[in-house]
């Protein structure tokens, strides 16, 4: 069997997402970030709003090429559901990690009953696996409409069954409500006053992003060396950008509760940057530049959760009262250097080389973890 090619441009355009979560996610303390590397609070959107959309779109673009390969149902539902099944368990893992803390100087246990359910990895491993089987009994065109009706049936729902007063507030619309009814307040995301921006409903809208994904990827596999599809593609990005920006005013914008507008605007966005990739890449030799994303698209998961785990653990490591590893480089170091927001995205960036480090390491090696 012959093995599918490799798309420098896609290998880079995953590695770019990686690298730029890790940025957004630790911002070095001491002073207040960019404002495009913060979350939106609630509507609206930042740069920092479409780097989780642009992985998910990017787990989308590998089941293109993992999925090309015909195998009987039973094999591929045990393959798709073992492997939503160990994301969700990392991702739990994660949050409950590191597993302890100290009361009145003395080590204690963290309980399971207030250990955070959801989150990133889980909303990944629970739209990895239903845009997988998706993918499996869909053409393209009914991808496209299953696509339209998780966008416009998740705005019914909101409108439907959230409250009447502000059925798109935080507190106020039906993801939460769900969330609140089927998970409980002590496993939700405890720093945006009770809402989890990752809660069990925003999973259908956010399925979408990954979708897109298969679709962007299976026309670039499909035309290779097509510029015209590639235009296609960008042109495509324009036209979601625009019925983003037109649907905004009914369904705002907002990466936090995951809107109809939020998507299109995001995989608008991603198709554009996707077919400019293209363009710069395609047909031509990695460099030093693209190697440099390269690494980060090998080990994606195994990146991300590096970077999310040893800086709980740097900062666990006490070198001033109240104050960790982390926090002391980059007070004492980037701020003592470069004050302000420039100081605080100097230390996520040393931080992002860090993780590329260990990804280096693991290419150098040969080392691919795939679950």
């Amino acid at each position: 069997m012959t093995k599918p090619a490799r798309f420098l441009s896609l290998d880079v355009f995953r590695g770019l997402t990686v690298c730029l979560m890790i940025v957004v996610n630790t911002m070095g303390p001491g002073a207040k970030a960019y404002t495009q590397l913060v979350h939106a609070p609630w509507f609206g959107f930042t740069a920092a709003d479409a780097v989780f959309p642009s992985f998910l779109f990017a787990v989308g673009c590998s089941m293109a090429f993992a999925f090309s390969r015909a195998i009987p149902l039973g094999e591929f539902a045990a393959k798709v559901l073992r492997r939503g099944a160990l994301i969700f368990l990392l991702g739990f893992l994660m949050y409950w990690f590191p597993f302890v803390h100290k009361v009145d100087g003395h080590w204690v246990g963290n309980p399971l009953s207030e250990t955070r359910v959801l989150g990133v990895l889980q909303r990944i491993a629970i739209c990895y696996v239903l845009a997988a089987f998706a993918v499996r009994w869909l053409s393209p065109r009914w991808i496209v409409v299953l696509s339209a009706v998780l966008l416009l049936g998740y705005w019914a729902i909101l409108m439907a069954f959230g409250d009447p007063a502000a059925p798109l507030s935080k507190l106020g619309n039906a993801g939460t409500h769900l969330d609140l009814l089927l998970i409980g307040q002590n496993h939700l995301y405890r720093k945006d006053g009770g809402f989890d921006p990752e809660g069990l409903l925003g999973a259908l809208p956010a399925t979408v992003n990954v979708l897109a994904g298969y679709l962007a990827a299976r026309v670039l596999k499909e035309n290779v060396g097509d510029r015209k599809a590639v235009i296609r593609m960008a042109l495509a990005g324009v036209v979601l950008i625009a019925a983003a920006l037109a649907w905004n005013p009914a369904f705002p914008i907002a990466k936090k509760l995951w809107t109809g507008s939020f998507v299109l605007l995001t995989v608008g966005i991603d198709l554009i940057v996707l077919a400019g990739l293209t363009v710069l890449l395609e047909g031509k030799s990695p460099n030093p530049a693209t190697r440099f994303f390269q690494v980060f698209g090998l080990n994606p998961l195994v990146i991300y959760l590096f970077s999310e785990l040893f800086v709980v653990v740097l900062n666990m490591i006490e070198v001033a009262p109240g104050m960790g590893v982390y926090g002391w480089i980059g007070i004492h170091v980037f701020q003592a250097l470069t004050p302000g927001a420039l100081g605080s995205l100097l230390c996520a960036i040393a931080y992002m080389l860090v993780c590329w480090l260990l990804g280096y390491v693991m290419d150098r090696r040969g080392i691919v973890v795939k679950l």
